[in-house]
């Protein structure tokens, strides 16, 4: 009865491993192993005799075809109208009997859930199976529909006939057992060629030679999709295949649900008994790693459980520990003796209310430095002057030196004069038992009416830190920020991983030498593709690496990848010149010039065909820093350019404070030239200013004929934009150049 018991609740949860290894697989992907092909054949209507005779015949050619390339073994998926009589199917016959040991029948029982109903296969008559080799195509599914093993042999009446995995990967176990596929290929990496392909492209049929093969009708009965944790619904042949690849990394194994419980329950007991913070949190990291990563890694291995009941298990003891710490929070209050940011989450924020959060400055410092009988009055002073300031009678108190109320929204404009006149009540110092403190305080702002009230804090409190940091009075939490938090949280490390995998890479484009009339060099342009969110503009995540203090590793990561294309691309052009970002976080940096010397001493490469461009909002913070390090780099031999000349900062001051050798025209004046006679006269006269003050001019969003004709009139020195090239991939790149190179050759 217990067993009973336990085997439906098992059965429950099911679902819950069913989520996890479709999460799970989704984040892997590896490529199948190459010396396995699909062959396709079409789809025949059932009862069309007249066609699946001529389907017959089809299928003979293609065995026959497939034959002559001498394939290791061909498999051929049998359904129930693959053969229709003898006398109907002598070609396919024919053609079977041709390739003698090398060809295989494959197969299928009916799919159940749990289980495969073995008995009810259609095994083809003697006739036609002769001395020919059967294996089976069966998978146990979950309720889902999705495979999760298959056995390695079945037995049908008194013959044991192995599965197809098995075979393909020679692994044969006559004593039963269980193994899984790979869920971790992608079925798209799966070698598929269609029989009408073989009829027509020699190359894909010689690339059978020495495979196996297997010829199957993906639209058949036999072959209806069943489920791929990650990937969804696909036939069953590469469900085969990634069997196969499994069996082939070794002998799968399948602990069950209880040692994932067990371990689990230790570690989290471990982690109960334990008193100090950190203690605590190692144990429990452990414990929910145990149930959360821990079956995913270990299916590497070969070694299969199920996380189902586990997850439950830790869903329920983590829900009853913080049930346990939410009543302890909610019934006390903070240390202080005011209520804290647990019981603003019971009382709730309406939607008319805005929250704020006052951040005080160095509020540690003094409750370290008070008697701890004096740690309440401290945070009960300034609550008052607080509730004097906005008229709340309530505020709510962490032990971090937070102190927040609601109270009614009002427009931004009046909300922000409110704070400040709010900031004047803390001019005085705090006088608490014989001690005084200077006190600085900020303000974080949420009006995300729509949002939770613990999101709405956990906001306010962000922007109260946020504020400090940048030493102003109130900084607000917008809406948008919120949408895009859990990207941007978390966004360096993935730059970390994109640099790492090659999902972030450079792209090239070409810039054209007017006076030389040809391809003088290129700019190096940061790409990002990323995995699940395709196209990430370089805007979307340069501009988070710079405030995270990361912009370092990414521009040397371009130099070093620019330096590397540079030397290739300057065996076919020998003077080539390449141009990369560096970025306004750098530019006043101290190191940044060693840094920069230090690389190109180990590509040996002339600093002289390496140009940095500045953009217009170059390293403001220390001007003479800036210049400084600029200078240095022009007497390395490096050319300098005004990036985005004509915008923003990059004026005629600009032009003369700093270093350069080019400017470069922003693509809002070169675009718009053909039309607007006032943009011809801007950039007329800024070639001019230019070449009189020595400097090469540079015209970006060069899109069409008729603005290269008149930049080219105007005495432009470079032109860069599609009308040139699209940033292309290096190979692409380098390609292209043969290719322009090769027709200057021979005109």
């Amino acid at each position: 009865m217990a067993l009973a018991v336990i085997g439906g609740a098992i059965k429950l949860v099911e679902p819950i491993s069913h989520v996890y290894w479709n999460v799970w697989f989704k984040l892997q992907s590896t490529a199948a192993l190459s010396n396995t092909v699909v062959v396709t054949l079409p789809e025949t209507p059932q009862g069309d005799t007249a066609g699946n005779i001529a389907a017959r015949n089809l299928q003979a050619r293609t065995l026959d075809r497939i034959r002559l390339q001498k394939p290791a073994r061909v498999f051929l998926d049998v359904s129930k109208n693959t053969f229709i009589s003898d006398s109907n199917d002598k070609s396919l016959t024919r053609a079977l009997d041709a390739l003698g040991n090398t060809a295989v029948l494959v197969v299928h029982p009916e799919i159940g859930v749990d289980d495969v109903e073995y008995r009810k296969i259609s095994v083809p008559p003697a006739s036609i199976v002769g001395s020919h080799d059967v294996v089976v195509s069966g998978w146990n599914v979950n309720f889902f529909g999705y495979a999760i093993s298959a056995p390695y042999t079945v037995r049908v009446g008194q013959k044991i006939y192995p599965t197809l995995s098995t075979v393909l990967a020679n692994r044969y176990q006559a004593d039963g057992g269980l193994y899984f596929p790979n869920f971790a290929v992608e079925p798209d990496s799966v070698t598929t060629v269609s029989a009408a392909t073989l009829e027509n492209d020699a190359a894909a049929l010689r690339s059978l030679a020495g495979k196996n093969v297997i010829v199957a009708n993906l639209g058949s009965e036999a072959q209806q999709p069943l489920g791929w944790f990650g990937r969804g619904k696909v036939a069953p042949v590469y469900l085969d295949i990634a069997g196969a690849d499994e069996l082939r990394a070794g002998t799968p194994r399948n602990l069950g649900w209880l040692p994932l419980i067990a371990l689990f329950a230790i570690f989290a007991s471990l982690g109960s008994r334990r008193r100090d913070r950190g203690g605590k949190l190692v144990f429990y990291g452990i414990a929910v790693a145990s149930v959360v990563v821990l079956p995913g890694l270990a299916q590497h291995e070969s070694v299969y459980s199920a996380p189902g009941p586990a997850i439950v298990a830790m869903f329920l003891y983590g829900s009853i520990r913080l049930w346990q710490r939410w009543r302890q929070r909610v019934e006390h209050t903070s240390a202080s003796g005011l209520p804290n940011f647990a019981a603003l989450v019971e009382d709730g924020i309406n939607d008319s209310q805005d929250l704020v959060v006052a951040s005080i400055n160095r509020y540690e410092e003094f409750l370290a430095t008070l008697p701890r009988d004096l740690h309440a009055e401290c945070a009960h002073q300034i609550a008052r002057r607080l509730s004097l300031g906005c008229g709340s009678t309530v505020i709510y108190h962490d032990d971090a030196g937070h102190f927040a109320w609601v109270e009614d929204a009002k427009p931004l404009e009046a909300q922000l004069g409110h704070l400040e006149g709010l900031r004047s009540l803390f001019t005085a110092p705090l006088g608490i038992g014989g001690y005084t403190f200077d006190t600085n305080i900020h303000f974080g702002l949420d009006r995300n009416a729509s949002q939770p009230p613990s999101t709405r804090i956990n906001s306010a409190v962000a922007s109260a830190a946020e504020a400090e940091k940048n030493v102003r009075l109130v900084e607000e939490f917008a809406p948008d920020r919120l949408a895009e938090a859990t990207w941007e949280l978390s966004l360096n490390a993935r730059i970390d991983e994109g640099l790492r995998k090659g999902d972030i890479w450079l792209a090239y484009q070409a810039q054209w030498d007017h006076r030389r009339r040809r391809v003088r060099g290129a700019e190096a342009l940061i790409r990002w593709d990323h995995p699940t969110r395709g196209p990430i503009p370089p805007d979307a995540f340069i501009l988070q690496a710079e405030r995270a203090g990361r912009i370092d590793t990414i521009t040397y990561w371009v130099l070093e990848e620019a330096i590397t294309a540079s030397l290739r691309l300057m065996e076919l052009i020998p003077d080539f010149q390449m141009s990369v970002n560096l970025s306004a976080q750098m530019v006043d940096k101290g190191g940044l010039v060693e840094a920069v010397a230090e690389i190109v001493r180990k590509r040996s490469i002339d600093c002289r065909n390496i140009t940095f461009e500045v953009t217009e909002t170059w390293g403001m913070r220390n001007r003479h820093a800036a210049r400084e390090n600029l200078n240095r780099l022009r007497a390395m031999g490096f050319r300098l350019s005004i990036d985005d000349f004509g915008t923003g900062e990059a004026s005629l001051a600009y032009l003369a404070e700093m270093p350069s050798d080019e400017i470069k025209l922003d693509r809002r004046f070169v675009s718009m030239i053909t039309s607007s006679e006032r943009n011809q006269h801007i950039v007329a006269s800024t070639i001019g200013l230019a070449h009189a003050l020595g400097q090469e001019v540079v015209a970006e969003g060069v899109e069409n004929d008729a603005t290269f004709r008149m930049l080219d009139a105007m005495g432009c020195d470079i032109s860069q934009g599609y009308f040139i090239g699209h940033p292309l991939k290096f190979s692409e790149f380098r390609a292209e150049l043969l290719r322009t190179g090769e027709e200057r050759a021979n005109p």
